[in-house]
């Protein structure tokens, strides 16, 4: 079923997911960076004293939370790279489930959504 979007729409949401797509990248970049950098406190005794245990287990979870963050940030990034794919094979804005028109208001929300409401209610409660 061809969606019920005009070009002026589909132009609007290509826009819109272009620059999240860049916000995204942006922040990867910067939350790998910063996690793959080690502090002054982590990258060797400066002051002639011993590092902390509980200083040095709080640099390494404060890495893993970035890290895990930038592994979030990537799966968002995949979802606005597969809508903005759609945008070019003109099946934007059409549930991927039941093919149906996904509302304008979800899209608005959620521009790189894939279901319509009534499909992802399903997808969450399995």
């Amino acid at each position: 079923m061809p969606n019920k979007l005009d070009k002026k729409d589909l132009l609007f949401y290509q826009k819109v997911l272009s620059e999240i797509k860049e916000k995204i990248v942006s922040e990867i970049k910067k939350i790998s960076s910063d996690a793959s950098t080690p502090s002054k406190d982590t990258s060797g005794d400066i002051s002639g004293h011993a590092l902390h245990m509980a200083d040095v287990a709080t640099d390494m979870y404060d890495r893993e939370f970035s890290l895990g963050l930038a592994s979030n940030d990537r799966e968002l990034l995949s979802k606005v790279e597969l809508a903005l794919k759609r945008i070019q094979e003109k099946t934007f804005g059409a549930c991927e489930e039941c093919h149906k028109p996904i509302a304008a208001a979800r899209l608005k929300a959620i521009p790189y959504a894939q279901l319509c409401l009534k499909c992802q209610e399903k997808h969450e409660s399995h």
